[in-house]
């Protein structure tokens, strides 16, 4: 019963970091289209500089909100001095909707190179604000600490906050208008390009959250060959995938999923399944639901 609890709550522990990765996937191609797998870079540089944060201001939770409004600036800048110009100008032709990713791709290798020469290649040690001892039940210790319960919180607020600038005010409209349609929603008044911007920033800022919480899940060491972030890029990916890539609470449910299907596949199973486990719930999603558990099935054109 206790190996039960362990395994379901390191799950939704890890589930709740994924589900921060696929929601910063999920509002970039809500917003241009585009699967942004430069997100994991984007994740490690924002966890550096909530780390240089840290050694200013001594909070870990200060440095959070800082690697946030990091993230959502490098994001943007991205945005505007990179991205923008080249979907202007692969709008068309053959390599239109291969162009973007294959940008990205360069994207994450340059930003982790950057990294490589601000910082070094050396592991930098950010340390967890609570205790990652778990707490006690009678006589058995659970795994689940203190710092893993902030971590579930901290991510549930976030999710709060996107869902409402989503449901409750224009923003999210206004991005789906810009990507199926920019030049409609032009003519109706939105300002494609600054609301693009913006689904690029809230997309570094859940990016970053991913990050700094990550690397609290553990010990808080990282690297910029950390393994840890490539891992969160791709089941970030999956999860997204999973949950419908047009859907916010898909990406939650998805990040959920995937982290409860790997804590029990390392748990019962084998960890050398350890990477084949989300594929193939991802495969089995596929078959049944191609547009996600919450996705909304496209309607066909004339």
């Amino acid at each position: 019963m206790i190996q039960l609890l362990n395994t379901s709550l390191i799950g939704l522990t890890s589930g709740a970091i994924y589900s921060l990765m696929a929601m910063s996937i999920v509002l970039v191609w809500r917003s241009t289209r585009v699967i942004n797998f430069a997100q994991a870079g984007l994740a490690l540089a924002s966890t550096y500089i909530g780390y240089e944060a840290f050694q200013i201001v001594n909070n870990y939770w200060i440095a959070l909100i800082c690697a946030m409004f990091a993230g959502a600036a490098i994001s943007a800048f991205i945005e505007i001095a990179f991205m923008r110009i080249l979907l202007k100008h692969t709008s068309s032709g053959p390599i239109a909707s291969v162009a973007p990713i294959i940008a990205t791709l360069g994207l994450l290798g340059i930003i982790k190179a950057l990294i490589t020469i601000i910082w070094g290649g050396q592991d930098v040690v950010l340390t967890p604000p609570l205790s990652n001892t778990g707490f006690s039940i009678g006589t058995n210790t659970l795994v689940f600490s203190p710092m893993k319960l902030a971590i579930i919180v901290s991510v549930a607020l976030l999710v709060i906050i996107f869902s409402l600038i989503f449901q409750k005010t224009n923003i999210g409209l206004a991005l789906r208008a810009s990507a199926y349609a920019p030049e409609i929603a032009r003519l109706a008044g939105v300002k494609v390009d600054l609301v693009r911007t913006l689904g690029w920033a809230l997309s570094g800022a859940s990016g970053a959250a991913a990050g700094l919480l990550l690397t609290s899940n553990g010990n808080g060491a990282f690297s910029p060959e950390s393994l840890e972030f490539s891992l969160l890029l791709v089941s970030g990916f999956i999860a997204a995938v999973i949950g419908g890539l047009d859907s916010l609470v898909g990406a939650v449910i998805g990040g959920i999923v995937s982290g409860l299907v790997i804590s029990f596949v390392l748990m019962y199973i084998s960890s050398s399944l350890f990477f084949i486990a989300p594929f193939v719930v991802l495969l089995l999603v596929l078959f049944i639901r191609p547009q996600g558990i919450i996705g909304v099935k496209a309607g066909r054109r004339a």
